[in-house]
């Protein structure tokens, strides 16, 4: 798809902007769009990265597709990769790295496509990120250091947020509810403040059968008052091994348990007082609206970027503990359920859970560190245009 928008798109994009009385000051774009940094380039115009991702993911990618190490033993899914020129300098095993490097033939087409793309990315004017200073100042100073430029911005969370509060259709983040605000509403309304766990995996991702049924036993074990979103397999995908609620856990868990089958309204979850703690996969959205919920997070990465914020979250922030780690994994569902039951408790996860909270809502509101960021983008984007007019 990138490649057929690059090629076909391309000239598309440099007739329109040529045909305009007001040609555009500036393209942003997403950094699996580095061929666009090509096409500011032609219409003399900066191009600015838009990461989805955190500084601390961001660091890793650049630093991955840039330096191209080998793994010298690939039949060793468990040999170390290294980053050492990054803060805390991290390293993971093979298996967590993104399987566009490591499941594409070295040198291959595909394998250049994606490093060209992350080496034009690097090569871009400016990056702006869905974070905030206070969140990954470590990993913003890195960035700018190894740019060679300033031009890095942290203008996050970029949530449908209000002066501090959920706005008013939070549930229709990414898709239509399969249930009403109001049922949600009113069930967690009954619940005591952080007595509920909200377990989600994310939108793309599916667990095995296999999982399912320790995630659900898991839930039974705890005992507490829990929150699931189950994405529904689709026809077909039962045959490949993706789980389904398992028959009578509705029943069996009924007044303490609330199960979504299909999309449901995260925000609006996240940001009730009754939610204390968030299962994750640790996908970047998921993971910035766990933080300005102020919750706890329980940790299960499956893949991509996933891995790198979980790190973060466990070992940097301190604001999550490991439930688990890999998408074919299965945990022990008596240890999974214990950490999900000591997950409410006053714990100092929770603790910092709560300030960075106080730190990302700081920074989206008037005079925060991301509303600066984000004039400063506008005034150089503004300088930068004025210049070109005047040349």
């Amino acid at each position: 798809m990138v490649t057929f928008m690059r090629h076909h798109h391309y000239p598309i994009i440099m007739d329109w902007a040529q045909a305009q009385p007001i040609p555009p000051a500036a393209i942003i774009s997403d950094f699996f769009l580095g061929w666009t940094h090509l096409l500011a380039r032609d219409l003399h115009v900066p191009r600015v990265v838009f990461s989805p991702s955190g500084a601390f993911a961001l660091s890793v990618s650049y630093s991955l597709w840039r330096d191209a190490p080998q793994n010298d033993n690939p039949e060793d899914p468990n040999g170390v990769v290294s980053f050492p020129n990054l803060p805390n300098s991290p390293f993971y095993p093979w298996w967590q790295i993104t399987h566009l490097f490591h499941d594409t033939e070295r040198g291959g087409p595909e394998w250049k496509f994606h490093r060209e793309n992350m080496l034009l990315n690097i090569d871009s004017w400016g990056v702006v990120i869905n974070t905030f200073t206070e969140l990954e100042q470590v990993y913003l100073n890195h960035l700018k250091k190894e740019l060679g430029h300033e031009r890095v911005f942290a203008v996050g969370p970029v949530l449908p947020i209000q002066t501090g509060s959920i706005s008013t259709k939070p549930e229709e983040r990414g898709g239509n509810s399969t249930v009403s605000r109001h049922d949600i509403m009113e069930w967690l309304d009954a619940r005591d403040k952080g007595s509920v766990v909200y377990v989600c995996f994310g939108s793309r991702t599916f667990l095995t059968s296999s999982q399912m049924e320790v995630l659900t036993r898991a839930l039974e074990i705890s005992g507490v008052n829990f929150v699931l979103s189950v994405r529904v397999p689709e026809k077909g995908h039962v045959a490949k091994e993706h789980g389904t609620v398992p028959r009578g856990f509705s029943d069996r868990v009924k007044g303490r348990g609330f199960v979504i089958e299909g999309w449901a309204p995260q925000l609006v979850i996240l940001s009730h007082r009754a939610v204390g703690a968030f299962v994750s996969h640790c996908g970047w959205n998921s993971v910035v609206e766990g933080l300005v919920s102020g919750v706890a997070m329980l940790t299960w990465p499956m893949g991509a970027d996933q891995y790198t914020n979980a790190k973060l979250l466990v070992d940097e922030l301190g604001v999550a503990v490991r439930a688990a780690e890999g998408e074919k994994v299965i945990p022990e569902a008596s240890e999974l359920g214990k950490r999900i039951e000591e997950a409410l408790g006053r714990t100092k996860e929770r603790v910092k859970a709560e300030m960075l909270r106080d730190d990302a809502l700081l920074a989206i509101g008037n005079g925060g560190s991301s509303q600066r960021e984000l004039d400063a983008l506008v005034k150089l984007l503004s300088e930068v245009q004025r210049v070109e007019s005047t040349s």
